[in-house]
């Protein structure tokens, strides 16, 4: 297994992160500030970038090739629906990993499963941060951002994590779905 990023998917990855990131702090009227944005950027950017390292990790684990690959109309989307929404609405699909080679449907399945996961794991120890009193407002944001794209991503629809895992089994799949649906409900 050859693990490494080479720069044009460092590339995509950052620039993912960043604009996306703009769209969930710049926007909303009257409550961007530059220490908002950085929380948006460190929760949703280790979020992000894990989920999708996640799903490379595990693919090459399985012998398939893949790597991160930015989109364009996706992150032009979420910026301009967060601009006429004033943050009120973010949709973002900023890119996928790509995946090439012979995989099982369980195989599939648990490369999909394996970004979601790392979300749970990071809203999990975000939460512990919280309670323990450690950078409380980061660590609420922590927890709010990897619950939210983990569950967003395990939407069995289309090209979504969710869809794979479902595809594979249905019962991991509700599982995990109804993990993340509860600890969105928890944060309100």
């Amino acid at each position: 297994m050859n693990f490494k990023l080479d720069f044009k998917e460092v590339i995509h990855i950052l620039g993912s992160v960043l604009i996306v990131s703009l769209a969930f702090t710049l926007f909303p009227v009257g409550s961007f500030t530059l220490n908002q944005f950085w929380i948006v950027l460190a929760t949703l950017g280790i979020g992000f970038v894990l989920h999708e390292l996640a799903h490379k990790f595990v693919a090459l684990r399985y012998g398939a090739q893949a790597r991160y690959e930015a989109w364009t109309t996706g992150l032009v989307f979420a910026l301009f629906l967060s601009f006429i929404t004033e943050g009120s609405i973010i949709f973002a699909a900023p890119g996928a990993v790509k995946i090439s080679g012979k995989l099982s449907r369980e195989q599939y399945g648990k490369t999909a499963l394996a970004g979601p996961l790392t979300n749970l794991l990071l809203a999990l120890g975000f939460l512990i941060s919280y309670y323990f009193g450690f950078f409380k407002d980061v660590a609420l944001t922590g927890v709010y951002v990897n619950s939210f794209l983990g569950a967003f991503n395990m939407l069995p629809f289309g090209i979504f994590d969710g869809a794979k895992v479902m595809a594979w089994d249905k019962r991991v799949w509700l599982a995990f779905f109804l993990i993340f649906v509860a600890s969105l409900l928890l944060m309100f």
